[in-house]
């Protein structure tokens, strides 16, 4: 029997509470945005050369429908964003329905909740990913980091079933804060990219070595903890990194400018101004392969 693949481990891997030797952005003082430096080269320049920093609309367009569904994905489609992000629960009868919290305002938690007695406007996961051909998909599953139950493996269990049953594995990446999660998704359908989510005050390099370690193809940090020398890291090691949740132009500009995948954010209209893109449209070119 072979043994294990040697992986490359990222470069200067971080200490604890360490995010690299790079500078970190900071909200109002990006140290690396320069005024006089511009946008990003065009997008079309970057298609035919180096890869495009994508648009993803965080939970779809909320800003012209409501949140996390039908309408707010098909709304994100049409301002010309790359991909979309949306969150994933388990109803009490397991389906799988697309919802940022956990608990359904004046109805309770979705868990306790079966698909009939759910409102019309909340989706199926089927159904958002319906809507929202033929862009990519970022699909986080919540669950609470630290915590694994057989609920959560569930969850796991059935959205990467989901997605391998539909052939468009290329169109996803499954996400979540929780390595259990990512890890099990990852074990079930190798296929499918998996990406660790990590929030403020966790090391970004030290989770780019997990990430990495267990076979997962992305990092999707809290942007202000993502500097060059994460984005170098990760590249060496073939990982993408899409910050979330940045709105501010100059801090798209720059995140661009260093290198990121793509950008997770609220406002689709002013990431694509600010990435020197012209909207709708941008979901007219073809979507290169989530690594």
């Amino acid at each position: 029997m072979a043994g294990p693949s040697r992986k490359r481990r990222p470069p200067e891997i971080g200490r604890p509470g360490h995010y690299g030797s790079g500078r970190p952005f900071e909200i109002g003082r990006p140290p690396i945005w320069d005024p006089a430096a511009g946008p990003p080269e065009s997008h079309e320049h970057q298609r035919r050369g180096a890869l495009l920093t994508e648009v993803f609309a965080h939970r779809g367009s909320a800003q012209l429908a409501r949140e996390n569904t039908v309408a707010a994905f098909r709304a994100a489609k049409a301002l010309g964003a790359d991909g979309i992000e949306l969150d994933v629960h388990l109803s009490a009868d397991g389906a799988l329905v697309v919802h940022h919290d956990a608990e359904l305002p004046g109805q309770g938690p979705i868990a306790d909740l079966s698909s009939g007695e759910l409102p019309d406007w909340l989706p199926s996961l089927t159904e958002a990913l319906d809507a929202s051909r033929p862009l990519q998909v970022n699909i986080e599953i919540k669950s609470e980091p630290g915590t694994w139950t057989q609920r959560d493996h569930l969850l796991a269990s059935k959205v990467a079933e989901l997605a391998l049953s539909r052939e468009e594995v290329d169109r996803f990446v499954v996400s979540s804060f929780s390595l259990a999660a990512v890890d099990a998704v990852h074990g079930r359908a190798p296929r499918i990219a998996t990406a660790l989510l990590i929030g403020p005050g966790e090391s970004a390099l030290e989770a780019l070595a997990t990430a990495h370690d267990r076979g997962h193809r992305g990092l999707h940090p809290f942007f202000p903890v993502v500097d060059e020398t994460l984005v170098s890291a990760a590249k060496a090691v073939g990982i993408a990194i899409r910050p979330w949740t940045v709105d501010d132009p100059r801090l798209i500009a720059a995140l661009a400018r260093i290198g990121v995948d793509a950008v997770i954010t609220n406002d689709v209209t002013a990431a694509l101004g600010a990435l020197g893109r012209s909207q709708p449209g941008g979901h007219g070119h073809v979507p290169h392969r989530l690594p």
